[in-house]
């Protein structure tokens, strides 16, 4: 399970010279033929650049990191702080998040600020194994917790909601990972940094990462809208969406979504 990609093209002039080189290309028929034409996630570079960026962050020697890049200055995905905001004011100032392929703490380092007046919050990371370990021994604290599955991290007990942020394109099997979170009846399911194209079918491409960052390729899927939102509207009811900031060299937009539960007839 994926966490770490590139950050999508944000294009500008300096970027023309390697747009034919790195970003998301091919259009697969399947996920295992995508795989055979790139290297993976889980590469121990990956791994050791994330903790080394994070360590940096945790210390106070910078401010934010995405993606194994140090910012001088957070870039907030203020859509997606607010509806965290939301979900804890509706359950007495408390929060207990699934961040799902959350990297090392990513987003909790990048809104723990706003969500520090909190009564409670548990930030727990769902990952794959070197992640988890790294994230246990160098991160862990009375906040934020790390979890080698989905259903290791549910027995801690019961969770408000569940994030993915640029983690479903990641996917092998995207809508059965959903099938079987809706089925776990989180009240409330976000997403944030996916992307979805603008006319076309699901699409498999393979994501080649320019080695200044990472040197690094791995599939990643491009959703049809109206597939995505079907799907997910049969438990669930669309609160809220908004467009993010990333870009890519395939006609797409990179959306975020708040889903809540739907109302039983017996009610919540």
């Amino acid at each position: 399970m994926p966490r770490h990609k590139w950050i999508p093209f944000v294009f500008s002039s300096w970027l023309q010279t390697i747009v034919a080189r790195y970003g998301f290309f091919g259009n697969y028929k399947c996920w295992a033929d995508a795989r055979k034409r790139s290297g993976g996630y889980d590469a121990d570079i990956i791994v050791e650049k994330v903790k080394n960026a994070l360590l940096q962050v945790k210390k106070g020697a910078a401010v934010y990191e995405r993606d194994s890049v140090l910012f001088l200055k957070i870039q907030y995905s203020w859509p997606l702080l607010s509806a965290i905001l939301w979900i804890a004011s509706q359950n007495n100032n408390t929060l207990r998040l699934i961040d799902f392929g959350g990297s090392m703490g990513s987003s909790y380092y990048q809104n723990r600020f706003f969500l520090s007046h909190l009564s409670e919050l548990t930030w727990s990371i769902v990952e794959q194994k070197a992640f988890v370990d790294c994230g246990k021994r160098h991160f862990a604290d009375d906040h934020l917790k790390f979890f080698y599955s989905l259903q290791e991290c549910l027995a801690t007990g019961p969770y408000q909601a569940i994030l993915f942020s640029s983690v479903i394109q990641y996917i092998d099997k995207p809508y059965e990972l959903l099938s079987e979170v809706m089925d776990h009846d989180f009240e409330y399911i976000l997403f944030d940094r996916t992307p979805f194209l603008i006319k076309g079918k699901d699409r498999i491409t393979v994501q080649r990462v320019p080695p200044g960052i990472y040197d690094a390729s791995y599939p990643a899927w491009f959703f049809n809208p109206e597939k995505f939102l079907g799907f997910m509207r049969a438990k669930y009811d669309l609160m809220a969406d908004c467009e993010s900031n990333d870009r890519a060299n395939i006609r797409s937009v990179f959306k975020g979504f708040i889903f809540r539960r739907k109302k039983r007839e017996s009610g919540d």
